[in-house]
C-alpha cells in the first residue's frame, strides 16, 4: 500500500487520548510558572515580567480549554451527532487560541506601551533571575513533552515541516504556546538586565510588547489551523485517489464521479460518490454460470413460470448490487482504516 496513505491514517490510531499527556503537562507546568512570575512582579515591578506572568495564565486557561476540548471529543456517534463530536476538538482549540491572542496579547502590548509612557523605577532581585530560570527549565520541559507527541503521532519518515502543516491542532497549540513561553522567558530575562545595566526602564517595556506581539502571531497562526478543519476540509488527495482505485478495479463499476470528501475528526475521513454500473458485469454475477440454462430450460414453455422468474431475478438485482457494494466499502476501510464512513450511490 502506499506510504503516504498508511501514514495517513496510522496518525491517529491511538486518537482517544491524542494530545491529553502534553496538554496536562502544559497546564501544571503554566500553572506553576504563573504562581513564580507574578511573585517576580511584584517584588521587581518588570513589565516584562508582568507580561510573562499574564502570557502563562492565559496559557493555563487555554491548557483548560484544550481538555475540554479533548475530553468532549471523545463522545460516541449519537442521534444529535451521527459522524461524533470530534470536530469539538477544533472548536475548543479556536476559542483558545482567541484567549491568547486578546487575553496575553492584548494585555501585555497594552502594558508594555503603558510602561513605555509611564516609565517606573525597575527593582533589580536576584530572586527575578532565579524565577526566570525556574520558569524556563518547566517551559522547555512541557515543549520538548508536547514536540515528542506530535513527533511520535506523525510516525517516522515525515518531513519536520509537515509535522506543523497537519499535526492536531491541539498539541501544536501547546507546541507552538510553549515555544513562544521560552523565547518570552529570555526575552523579558534579557530586556531586564538591559534595563539594570542601563537605567532605563524602556528596554523592560520594549521586552513587554515584543512578548505581546509574538503571541499575536501564534494566535493569529492556530487561529487559522483550526478554521480549516472546522469548515470540513476535504480528505487527502492520496487517499481519494485509491478510493476511487479500489473502485473502478471492481468489474461492476464503470465510472466514479461526484466524489465528495470531508474530515470529520482526526485521522477520521467520511466519503461519498456515485458510481456507475458495469451491466455486463452484473448480468454475469445474476446469471450464475449455467444455472442462467437451467432456468431457461424451466421456464420456457410455462408463462406464470417465466413471470414467477422475472419477479425472481429482478428482485436479486438490487441485492446483488447492495451486497457488491457493502464488499467494497469494507474492503475500503480494511484498507485505509480513516475511512470510517463511506457512501457509495448507484446511478
Amino acid at each position: 500500500m502506499n506510504k503516504i496513505i498508511k501514514t495517513e491514517y496510522e496518525i491517529f490510531k491511538n486518537k482517544a487520548e491524542a494530545g491529553f499527556v502534553s496538554v496536562l503537562a502544559a497546564f501544571v507546568g503554566n500553572f506553576v510558572v504563573t504562581l513564580l512570575k507574578a511573585i517576580g512582579f511584584m517584588v521587581s515591578g518588570s513589565s516584562a515580567l508582568f507580561s510573562e506572568a499574564v502570557h502563562s495564565l492565559a496559557d493555563t486557561a487555554n491548557q483548560a480549554l484544550l481538555m475540554v476540548g479533548i475530553i468532549k471529543s471523545r463522545r460516541e456517534p449519537d442521534a444529535e451527532s451521527s459522524y461524533g463530536y470530534g470536530l469539538e476538538r477544533f472548536f475548543w482549540a479556536l476559542i483558545s487560541a482567541c484567549g491568547v491572542f486578546f487575553v496575553g496579547a492584548g494585555v501585555t502590548v497594552y502594558h508594555g506601551i503603558d510602561t513605555l509612557i509611564h516609565p517606573e523605577e525597575l527593582v533589580f532581585r536576584i530572586e527575578v533571575l532565579i524565577i526566570l530560570l525556574i520558569s524556563f527549565i518547566v517551559e522547555i520541559t512541557t515543549l520538548l513533552i508536547a514536540f515528542r507527541e506530535l513527533w511520535s503521532e506523525k510516525g517516522e519518515g515525515v518531513a519536520f515541516f509537515d509535522m506543523f502543516r497537519s499535526g492536531d491542532p491541539t498539541v501544536l497549540a501547546v507546541v507552538y504556546e510553549d515555544s513562544v513561553a521560552v523565547l518570552g522567558v529570555l526575552v523579558a530575562a534579557t530586556s531586564i538586565w538591559l534595563s539594570y545595566i542601563t537605567g532605563n526602564p524602556m528596554w523592560d517595556a520594549i521586552g513587554s510588547i515584543f512578548i505581546g506581539i509574538l503571541l499575536a502571531w501564534v494566535a493569529i497562526v492556530l487561529i487559522l489551523k483550526n478554521k480549516r478543519f472546522l469548515v470540513e476540509k476535504s480528505i487527502p488527495m492520496d487517499v481519494q485517489e485509491r478510493i476511487i482505485e479500489i473502485l473502478v478495479a471492481d468489474p461492476m463499476i464503470e465510472r466514479v464521479y461526484d466524489f465528495k470528501s470531508s474530515i470529520v475528526e482526526l485521522g477520521k475521513y467520511r466519503a461519498k460518490c456515485e458510481a456507475e454500473i458495469n451491466g455486463t458485469a452484473l448480468f454475469k454475477e445474476l446469471s450464475n454460470g449455467d444455472m442462467l440454462r437451467d432456468d431457461y430450460d424451466t421456464v420456457k414453455d410455462d408463462y406464470n413460470e417465466f413471470m414467477k422468474y422475472m419477479v425472481d431475478y429482478t428482485d436479486r438485482v438490487p441485492r446483488v448490487i447492495g451486497s457488491r457494494i457493502d464488499e467494497l466499502e469494507e474492503r475500503i476501510k480494511k484498507e485505509i482504516p480513516s475511512v470510517r464512513h463511506i457512501d457509495i450511490e448507484i446511478n
